[in-house]
């Protein structure tokens, strides 16, 4: 077949109801919260039974007609994350169906696919439908061959991007199963092919199905809603964050939003709704998670850190540090706190926060409903050098409390130096300052001011008195974080300043990305 036709968007939809039906007893056993829907086989069947009685309905004359009224159908009918997350998947080749729909078609369809229903999620978590998704328009991107030729490629790199998502994400691993959305979105690429091919459908793809004891303490509330202005869609998506995880605000093109997240507060998430717009087809059930694994059955704790500056971040996570990585100045959601959680592996988390608004973001989300099944402790800190200090003796072979108790000692006896640029004429408690001048702190206090402009020299020159100051009370090792705005020799010039007056202290320094400091120091 070299278009696809309304007769075989037809028997798509059909065969996509058919495999999803046979795998939806092993997928559904598959309970990793909150990776999967405690019913994603189920949810992905419901969803395109939907879709595909909506174009039994109708009459379509062309495919592209057959595919819109099968994308209407599927977000009426989406049921659970994997639900929604399929029929944007679904709405992204409608998007896209004009003309002759040939192999060059489903290559660039297939793309704005992956843009469609990762927009429909607040934030994306690798090792996912999305990753595999996203894997798989990677692979047919600008492809030209032909329609079968095109399905088949995809179908088999989704397949590949399965085995891998176990690799992406630790709840994965330790349940030791592959994703189960991700399993269902190979189960509909696999029914494209049988249909352009007449081959069969392929079915044996890795899947180990892990049966835990459950318990609900969340619940997964959907509804479709009418009615509300594409511009409160984010406040909607953030009003949620705020509630739960696992949000999704998807679109069908003609108005129609389902809804979706999972949450504690059924109320306060319909409530959303109802301020934006006219909610209906509303659905509750309780959220089923997994026992959580006992200590000693593999990894049981994990430490993460939260903190500004890109470069920081690339940092830590070269040491295995799962890192959430927040613009400057801002606050990071629950949700993203949640997801920054749900990376670690084991019951145990330890919360490294770089900042004194960070650690406040991260308590809160400790101590949210979502995040009951987890033990999570939040080590205070007010700069990333803390940070630093924390990992640095952190030991995973140690007792957890000891590890914690370790790690905020080294924590709070670190002391905090950091050089700023004034932005503005300000009074301090050393003198006023003025627009460009070099302001250098001490445990957020200021302690000296260098008259502008802020040049290598004088960066260097404050940077010493600061360090002076905080070195005049003992300490063996610096570490310095040079800013986005710090000249690209300071950090080396400061090294051999500090080499000069200080050869018994030993000195480590990391570019990291902050645009609010110049330079940030610790003392240990």
């Amino acid at each position: 077949m070299r278009v696809l036709d309304a007769a075989a968007v037809s028997a798509w939809a059909a065969g996509c109801v058919h495999s999803l039906a046979s795998l939806r007893p092993a997928i559904d056993e598959i309970n990793v919260y909150p990776v999967a829907d405690s019913d994603t086989g189920s949810n992905m069947l419901f969803t395109m039974t939907g879709a595909a009685r909506e174009l039994e309905r109708s009459t379509p004359e062309t495919a592209a007609e057959a595919l819109k009224t099968l994308a209407r159908g599927a977000v009426a009918s989406a049921k659970g994350n994997s639900g929604v997350i399929l029929s944007q998947v679904v709405r992204g080749l409608a998007d896209r169906a004009e003309g002759d729909l040939d192999g060059a078609w489903l290559a660039k369809a297939l793309g704005h696919a992956d843009e469609v229903a990762t927009g429909a999620v607040s934030r994306p978590v690798a090792g996912t439908i999305l990753t595999v998704l996203h894997a798989v328009a990677l692979a047919v991107r600008g492809d030209t061959s032909s329609l079968p030729e095109i399905a088949t490629k995809a179908a088999k790199e989704a397949a590949h991007a399965l085995e891998k998502t176990p690799e992406q994400l630790p709840a994965l691993a330790r349940a030791g199963v592959v994703d189960a959305g991700a399993r269902g979105l190979v189960a509909v690429l696999d029914a494209l092919v049988g249909v352009l091919t007449g081959a069969p459908v392929e079915q044996e793809h890795p899947l180990e199905v892990h049966t835990e004891s459950a318990e609900a303490y969340a619940w997964e509330v959907m509804y479709l809603l009418d009615g509300v202005d594409e511009a409160s869609l984010p406040t909607l998506q953030k009003e949620l964050s705020g509630l739960g995880d696992s949000v999704t605000v998807a679109g069908d093109g003609s108005g129609s939003h389902a809804v979706h997240v999972h949450c504690a507060d059924i109320g306060g998430a319909i409530e959303a709704g109802l301020a934006l717009g006219r909610p209906r087809r509303i659905r509750v059930e309780p959220l089923l998670t997994p026992t959580p694994i006992e200590p000693g059955g593999g990894i049981d704790r994990t430490v993460v850190a939260v903190v500004h500056g890109g470069a920081l971040a690339e940092l830590l996570r070269a040491e295995s540090i799962p890192v959430l990585a927040v613009p400057e100045g801002g606050t990071p959601s629950v949700e993203d706190m949640m997801s920054l959680l749900n990376e670690a592996a084991g019951r145990q988390v330890t919360v490294l926060p770089g900042s004194v608004a960070l650690t406040a973001a991260a308590d809160t989300a400790a101590g949210h409903a979502m995040a009951a099944d987890r033990d999570v402790v939040v080590i205070p800190c007010a700069s990333p050098v803390q940070v630093l200090a924390a990992l640095a003796v952190h030991d995973a072979g140690r007792r957890t409390n000891d590890d914690v108790v370790a790690m905020a000692e080294a924590a709070a006896a670190t002391r905090r130096g950091e050089l700023r640029i004034a932005q503005e004429e300000s009074l301090t408690w050393v003198g006023r300052a003025q627009s460009g001048d070099v302001v250098g702190l001490v445990d957020d206090e200021v302690v000296l001011i260098e008259p502008a402009p802020a040049s290598e020299t004088n960066l260097v020159a404050a940077a010493m008195k600061v360090l002076n100051r905080m070195l005049a009370l003992g300490g063996e090792l610096v570490t310095v974080l040079s800013g986005a705005a710090a000249p690209p020799g300071v950090a080396d010039e400061l090294a051999e300043q500090l080499r000069v007056e200080h050869p018994e202290v030993e000195l480590t320094s990391y570019a990291s990305g902050q645009a609010d400091a110049v330079l940030l120091m610790g003392v240990e």
